[in-house]
């Protein structure tokens, strides 16, 4: 699989979802807007279902870890799920596959993960970016670590256990790192 890359400029994730909109429709946007906002795995992000969902927070296991994660959702989030959840109030899945909606003796079942990965390569091509399906976390992970220049709770958001892993994943380079010092006099 190829490395693909965090968003570095805010301007690029609003173009990203102005495009996937545009050339995927409304819900493949959605996958973006709220992806970025919860910094889950692609296969946790399409797993989730209304039922997860209690008030302000999303509840579930991850598949990769078993691990429980338990997140507040911030307004951006909670303002698309209400919009999915009011235009089609008997889906299970938040993103659910519309094939299946037709087809007679078929379960629900959230959209593809190859079909996300596909818009998602295309409109990273389009923008110059190596783009994928973890490309939310990692965005969000490397504007948090913008934000915060906290290593640590980067790693909590993302659930890692190494500093070195997470600054790999997120993009940061010796050359941010360097940056970082000689742009930073005390």
């Amino acid at each position: 699989m190829a490395e693909v890359q965090a968003v570095k400029d805010l301007d690029t994730v609003k173009l990203i979802s102005y495009l996937l909109k545009r050339t995927y429709g409304q819900q493949i946007a959605d996958v973006w807007d709220v992806g970025l906002n919860l910094a889950l795995r692609i296969s946790d992000l399409l797993s989730i279902k209304f039922e997860n969902i209690n008030d302000e927070r999303l509840t579930l296991v991850e598949g990769k870890t078993s691990k429980q994660a338990t997140i507040k959702l911030n307004d951006k989030a909670r303002s698309i799920i209400g919009r999915i959840k009011e235009e089609h109030p008997d889906h299970i899945y938040l993103f659910q596959s519309y094939r299946n909606q037709w087809s007679k003796g078929l379960d629900e079942a959230p959209i593809s993960r190859r079909y996300v990965s596909r818009a998602f390569a295309a409109i990273g091509e389009e923008v110059g970016i190596k783009l994928g399906t973890h490309s939310m976390r990692k965005t969000r992970g490397y504007h948090l670590y913008k934000n915060t220049n906290d290593i640590a709770r980067v790693m909590k958001m993302l659930r890692h256990s190494s500093e070195a892993v997470t600054l790999r994943y997120i993009g940061i380079t010796q050359e941010d790192v360097d940056r970082d010092f000689a742009e930073l006099e005390l």
